[in-house]
């Protein structure tokens, strides 16, 4: 049975010591499944979704993963407060562009 590029990455980073920069992973697990340059470019959006969801991999800083087993709750989790989201300026873009298509009505 094939192999999926997340059990390629799972082995693959079984068998290192540490976590690995995302290309680097990339390109092994690309060598595993046999991809040629164009298979590389259609499937990298897919595996780094794949690696994203999948329970087993974490994305540590500078884009490096590595197997959640290895680290600490508090290093696989991202601390969501952080995160800003300016809800004032998505309002503003939606009434402009209401504004702009009630002109455009009333010009026709």
């Amino acid at each position: 049975m094939k192999k999926s590029m997340i059990e390629h990455a799972y082995t693959i980073l079984k068998q290192q010591d540490g976590s690995m920069p995302f290309l680097e992973l990339w390109k092994l697990v690309s060598k595993e499944m046999n991809y040629t340059e164009s298979q590389m470019d259609d499937n990298i959006a897919q595996f780094y979704t794949d690696l994203s969801l999948d329970g087993h991999f974490v994305n540590l800083p500078k884009n490096y993963w590595d197997l959640k087993t290895r680290h600490t709750y508090s290093e696989s989790v991202m601390d969501t407060d952080s995160i800003a989201v300016d809800e004032d300026d998505e309002d503003n873009e939606d009434s402009e562009s209401d504004e702009k298509d009630i002109l455009d009505e009333e010009d026709n």
